[in-house]
């Protein structure tokens, strides 16, 4: 891969910058990109590789005192991150062991789309406090060459998916060497032949992410194509991307020279990685019993979804077919491989990846508390004859958290910094007692920096949407106006997750809408999987039915890492009304609350840890309903009475000054509760304490 070739000598650092993704959470980095040439840090999706690449004079910046100023700032802010020695974890496990965090995507930037939802922005959050507390992290993933795909809305609101290359030599990724100081190269065996994989190295602050890609000249065309897609493909593109994750996933960490104590899956899409780990241990001389404890020990597994499309799995013919050879090498019988994942399933007898992690792992768990009750009975039968501690909580449950500095608003951060009278907020980011000064923040500046990232993102959705129409020849929209009550709903859409329950009522939600004096209007953004027909109806429905509500509804396309950043920090409120229980955790509203958008959710996920009646607002019971259509009927009708009765009332409730002082007290009210709580410092905390040094000791010999 050829470097950047034309950067000043008074400059060379600049990659360096670019590479390190440590800038994705610096403001101050990403103003000094934009700097030299702002059309182009746009257009090129804030990518300051290819920013660079396409610069054509740099001296120029390079003679610009303030520029060179600015520069320099930002080398000692990387240097001085880099080089800062105790660390949380060096001073609370000083000699803790390393952790490999596997996960199919990973969402850090708009610029490496190498992601869907909130599955890999988990993984991407996961993987920047590990380097904020220190942890001795390494991600293993895959370079999709067309990434996810891009979301395109007809003039009718169906989605059509766009597929662009990825050319890895133009986004923050470098290939990976080796202990022997040679890029990286493994391979995989399947359908009888060699899988050539190039391994990719991403930097983020301390961490690194191994990314495998088999678009190489050494494979034949089909196996080129195998790691084109995230998500992409039928059955036999994911059995093989999975077998390319696990198995090839953990030769690279070979290759690489590591032998982490901790091996973490992220989903089941991993969990070939423990046949791979037990084949090493056969080769080595142990018996098949003998690797299966042992890889067994040292094995974290984190499940995502009760629903049940989110669990992998595959018929026996296809199985077979492309684990062939794996029982010989594993000193098994094919019969007994194929029992590692059985799972009769209602269309029949299926290899789930799931259950091959659950009983490949010696700690499992779920993502919020109520998950973990749900995931307890879904799975408790693989527990049945389980010892007396798995008996007792097979599963326990870490909820999850969102980075606080990739997702807070440089305003509200610099608002935060003028009242919190010390820096305990910034380096302890998951103390409650840190954001205390919250409370002592003027209710006319916060609502004043609320408003000001309000205008930014009104403007920017507007932009957007003005294009979407523009290409499907149609009217131009009706601005979104940022003085109107704004409600955000953006997320993967399925239809568990019930983006049309709004229109449940058409003309109740129309009088609420349209109020002259207390008007409301919604900002929907989400993809469906290109699968997913259901889902994708839905997304034409709701697109159908913005004319109707004269502009106060809108449906935004190409939902990313950047549309989110402008829609967690400028909504006032953030929308979710999933059908209770199948939320496993969700994400998206604690980044909402953390920049004082309060939650109106149902009581699923992470929000019954949350909700305290002060900090946000409650759709629906948690009780049991006779059928769906009647959970949907009585959340519906809750979702129209608490917006009529108490949200638009309060956020319209204005004192002489304008500002809604009711309102901002529940704003305030969300920031110091959620933000401490549901930070990914928190999360990573608990994974360390909870799963990765119990575990790492364990293997040891040192029983806790």
């Amino acid at each position: 891969m050829p470097d950047i070739d034309n950067i000043p000598k008074d400059l060379e650092r600049l990659p360096e910058l670019a590479y390190n993704l440590f800038w994705t959470w610096r403001p101050e980095t990403q103003s000094l990109f934009a700097q030299l040439d702002a059309d182009l840090w746009e257009s090129t999706e804030h990518n300051p590789v290819r920013l660079l690449n396409e610069t054509p004079n740099l001296e120029t910046a390079a003679g610009d005192a303030k520029f060179v100023a600015a520069y320099h700032r930002a080398l000692r802010d990387l240097d001085s991150y880099l080089a800062r020695r105790n660390t949380w974890m060096e001073h609370v496990y000083p000699s803790a062991g390393s952790v490999v965090y596997f996960s199919a995507e990973f969402g850090l930037h708009e610029s490496l789309p190498i992601y869907s939802g909130g599955l890999g922005v988990l993984a991407g959050d996961h993987v920047k406090s590990a380097s904020d507390l220190g942890v001795p992290l390494v991600g293993v993933g895959i370079l999709y060459a067309q990434g996810y795909f891009r979301q395109r809305l007809g003039a009718g609101g169906r989605q059509e998916e766009v597929y662009e290359p990825l050319d890895p030599e133009n986004r923050p990724v470098r290939p990976a060497f080796g202990t022997d100081g040679q890029e990286i190269s493994v391979s995989v065996e399947m359908l009888g032949r060699e899988v050539r994989l190039k391994v990719w190295k991403a930097e983020v602050g301390r961490t690194a992410i191994l990314l495998l890609d088999s678009d190489i000249p050494e494979n034949i065309p089909e196996d080129r194509q195998l790691t084109a897609r995230l998500y992409g493909g039928d059955s036999r593109t994911r059995i093989a991307q999975e077998l390319i994750l696990g198995v090839g996933g953990v030769r690279a960490l070979r290759a690489a020279g590591l032998e982490p104590a901790v091996y973490h899956m992220n989903e089941g899409h991993a969990a070939f990685s423990v046949l791979e780990r037990m084949r090493e241990l056969v080769a080595a001389g142990e018996s098949f019993d003998e690797a299966r404890d042992k890889v067994t020990e040292n094995t974290v597994f984190t499940t995502h979804t009760p629903v049940p499309a989110g669990h992998d799995a595959f018929p026996l013919d296809l199985f077979e077919e492309f684990t062939a050879g794996w029982p010989e090498r594993l000193g098994m019988s094919a019969e007994d491989l194929w029992a590692l994942g059985h799972k009769q399933e209602p269309w029949g007898a299926m290899f789930n990846m799931t259950v091959l992690a659950m009983k490949g792992s010696r700690v499992r768990n779920a993502v919020s508390a109520l998950h973990g009750d749900v995931s307890r009975e879904m799975w408790s039968y693989l527990f049945e004859n389980s010892n007396r501690r798995e008996a007792h909580e097979p599963i326990t449950h870490v909820t999850n958290g969102v980075h606080t500095w990739s997702w807070l608003s440089p305003e509200l951060a610099d608002l935060f910094e003028r009242y919190s009278n010390g820096r305990a907020w910034r380096e302890s980011t998951q103390d409650p007692t840190a954001w205390a000064f919250v409370e002592e923040i003027p209710p006319e500046a916060l609502w004043a920096s609320h408003n000001a990232v309000k205008r930014g993102t009104a403007e920017f959705l507007n932009d957007r949407l003005r294009l979407q129409r523009e290409r499907n020849a149609q009217a131009p929209p009706r601005d979104l106006d940022p003085n109107v009550l704004t409600i955000g709903f953006a997320r993967r859409f399925a239809t568990y997750k019930r983006a049309t329950l709004l229109l449940s009522d058409s003309e109740r939600l129309r009088r609420i809408v349209t109020d002259a004096d207390r008007p409301v209007q919604f900002v929907f953004a989400g993809k469906a999987h290109p699968a997913d027909e259901p889902a994708k109806e839905f997304i034409s429905y709701l697109y159908a039915a913005t004319d109707e509500f004269e502009g106060r509804l809108i449906v935004l396309e190409d939902y990313d890492m950047n549309v989110a950043r402008h829609l967690v920090q400028g909504v006032d409120v953030w929308l979710n009304n999933p059908r209770r229980p199948l939320e496993a955790s969700g994400t998206s509203g604690q980044k909402a609350s953390l920049n004082g958008a309060p939650n109106l959710s149902v009581l699923d996920g992470w929000w019954p840890e949350a909700y305290n009646g002060k900090n946000g607002w409650v759709i629906g019971e948690e009780k049991e309903y006779a059928s769906e259509e009647e959970q949907d009927t009585a959340d519906s009708v809750s979702l129209y009475t608490t917006l009529e009765n108490d949200l638009v009332p309060l956020y319209y409730a204005r004192n002489e000054s304008g500002v809604p002082e009711g309102w901002v007290e529940v704003m305030k009210e969300s920031i110091r509760t959620i933000a401490p709580q549901f930070s990914t410092q928190r999360m990573v905390r608990d994974y360390v304490h909870k799963l990765y040094v119990p575990t790492a000791t364990t293997t040891s010999g040192v029983r806790r």
